[in-house]
């Protein structure tokens, strides 16, 4: 009798080690909840106007970052799209989404002139999905709350598949975002069409 078969518990992983692996996905519930906490039993149209603001970020990193060619630069990219998300509501000129739309357009069109560094058919991909997810953030943002609930789940949970696609084939974002945005996608789609 081998000393594994002996011993299955130390075959296991240490939690620890475990959640330091898996650090993405825990930080994607935490941010959830949090969030779920702090908006507590959120209105359905401020639902549906925030996580509608926001979903063409999602779509939109992934062009920033196909455009640059550079997996590490997922984070940094992050970072600067929530600061812009989180900045633009303080001024009355223009939308969260209408200017995050507006900048993936010019990164369709910079991509398609100019050429991409993972090529046409990634770029294809991405200008696809930038499309459908920008395309279903200002559908659920025009129509009336309780539909657009629906279509912004739609598109959240999508965008975690998209997500988990991605982290699948290792492809254009880094692995640990693409985790942490799957889980975070799927639990905004559940939050919107169950908690608010």
């Amino acid at each position: 009798m081998s000393s594994s078969a002996s011993h299955p518990a130390a075959d296991r992983p240490h939690p620890a080690a475990m959640l330091k692996r898996r650090w993405p996905t825990a930080l994607a519930v935490a941010v959830v909840a949090l969030n779920v906490t702090a908006s507590g039993s959120q209105d359905v149209a401020d639902a549906v106007g925030g996580f509608g603001e926001t979903l063409p970020l999602l779509p939109l990193i992934y062009l920033v970052v196909n455009q640059i060619g550079k997996p590490q630069a997922t984070w940094p990219v992050l970072g600067a799209g929530l600061v812009a998300v989180f900045a633009l509501p303080f001024q009355d000129v223009v939308a969260p989404s209408t200017a995050l739309v507006a900048l993936a357009l010019v990164l369709l069109a910079w991509g398609a002139v100019r050429g991409t560094p993972h090529g046409r058919a990634a770029f294809g991909v991405q200008a696809v999905g930038a499309l459908v997810f920008c395309g279903l953030a200002l559908a659920g943002l025009a129509v009336d709350p309780d539909l657009g609930r629906h279509l912004l789940a739609a598109g959240w949970f999508f965008h975690g598949v998209w997500d988990f696609v991605h982290l699948r084939l290792d492809k254009v974002v880094s692995r640990t975002f693409a985790e942490w945005c799957g889980v975070i996608d799927v639990l905004v789609a559940v939050q919107l069409l169950f908690l608010v």
